[in-house]
């Protein structure tokens, strides 16, 4: 039973993302994503399970000091650049603005509760 939740959930976090990717704003990347966490725009901060973890730990630092929710992305990187509609692979992504998508009400509440 709990396979098929934690399917679902993912299933929902992939189609938020791609609301996100339509209607919203958002920078992919290290080093934008360090850049936003910075100026303070972002909002919610998604990493891959697969980043390094001195990487990892580097942005969970500075989303802490932004105050800035952080999710951790059940898949890898090659995963999370499918989830983003992108031929390519998306180690961690920086959203700015969420659009239409409510992933930014939803995610980090949901991370509190893992």
């Amino acid at each position: 039973m709990a396979v098929k939740k934690s399917k679902k959930t993912h299933e929902s976090i992939n189609a938020r993302l791609a609301l996100v990717m339509k209607s919203g704003k958002y920078m992919l990347g290290y080093k934008q994503t360090l850049k936003t966490l910075r100026s303070g725009k972002s909002k919610l901060v998604i990493i891959a399970n697969n980043t390094p973890p001195l990487r990892k730990s580097e942005i969970e630092y500075y989303a802490m000091l932004a105050k800035t929710g952080v999710h951790h992305y059940a898949g890898d990187n090659n995963e999370l650049g499918t989830a983003c509609g992108k031929y390519f692979r998306v180690c961690t992504l920086s959203i700015t603005d969420a659009g239409d998508s409510d992933i930014i009400r939803t995610l980090p509440g949901s991370n509190a509760a893992e």
